[in-house]
């Protein structure tokens, strides 16, 4: 099995990259997580990989970090989520919250994700709970899908949205949250 890669960027769409690694071009499905840190085509890049073997194809997914790889795999082990459905739900927060939703039992949170109904959500929570690590009852995290909803009726797509919460402190009120998101939005597009 394949580990990591490291080699240059030959080509780059939102879903995969290929990496040229001793002359030999690899197709990598990426994170959009790890598809914000790849570098231009041409550029070196460094991946933690899951090797995806199936009956008519071997698929690789690469990481920027192996957190992100392990929590992952964690997904991939719950019955009815693939590897194209646990990459949808990295891409939706930071592991930090997802983990934080899982470990609240935060089912409302897990079917804001496209492709994730009420049962999978719950499936979600029952078989990785205890290895997240239970959060406290009263923690939640309406405060960040209120700032979510209030960012994206000003005018943003969900996944600028996403991509802004990620980078802000996740302890904060939801006012302070959607402050912060507006001026990480606004400086990304300035």
């Amino acid at each position: 099995m394949i580990g990591s890669i490291k080699g240059k960027i030959n080509f780059k769409t939102e879903k995969y990259i290929i990496v040229d690694t001793a002359g030999v071009g690899y197709k990598i499905n990426i994170s959009p997580d790890t598809l914000s840190k790849a570098k231009k085509i041409g550029e070196e890049i460094s991946l933690w990989i899951h090797t995806h073997v199936r009956e008519d194809a071997i698929d690789l997914y690469g990481f920027s970090d192996h957190q992100e790889l392990e929590f992952f795999e964690m997904l991939i082990n719950v019955s009815g989520i693939g590897p194209k459905g646990a990459l949808t739900i990295l891409g939706v927060a930071s592991i930090e919250t997802l983990r934080k939703a899982i470990g609240t039992g935060d089912i409302s949170y897990l079917t804001k994700i496209s492709g994730i109904g009420k049962k999978t959500a719950e499936k979600i929570v029952i078989e990785l709970r205890d290895k997240v690590g239970k959060e406290k009852e009263g923690s939640s995290l309406q405060g960040e899908l209120d700032a979510m909803e209030a960012l994206k009726s000003l005018g943003y797509s969900q996944s600028e949205v996403r991509e802004a919460l990620k980078k802000i402190a996740p302890d904060l009120d939801t006012n302070k949250k959607i402050r912060e998101a507006l001026k990480v939005l606004g400086k990304s597009s300035s």
